[in-house]
């Protein structure tokens, strides 16, 4: 098991908590919550060893520069694809954003 966390300029905060996934076998959960300090932090804690290259480059590609609204991610993951891990990303910044 793996946890590290990962910071990104973001812009002001977003309006809501937001969820997406469920942690299960190849799938994760994302939990969003407001931040208000004009950044995001995202904490991953992932069931596979030795991966934090492949998340480091879905959440720079996702997030490095892109001007999102200010969150905290919490993502628990349990084997989920990289294309799993931005569509999940995607679908809970989504929620959050909405008013």
């Amino acid at each position: 098991m793996e946890k590290f966390t990962r910071q990104f300029a973001a812009a002001a905060p977003a309006p809501r908590r937001a969820m997406a996934g469920v942690v299960g076998s190849g799938d994760l959960e994302v939990l969003v919550e407001p931040a208000s300090d004009g950044a995001t932090s995202i904490t991953v804690t992932t069931s596979v060893d030795g991966k934090q290259a492949v998340w480091n480059a879905v959440l720079d590609r996702m997030f490095d520069g892109a001007g999102l609204p200010a969150v905290n991610i919490e993502i628990n993951d349990c084997g989920a694809t990289p294309g799993v891990v931005r569509m999940r990303l995607e679908e809970a910044m989504e929620e959050a954003k909405k008013p």
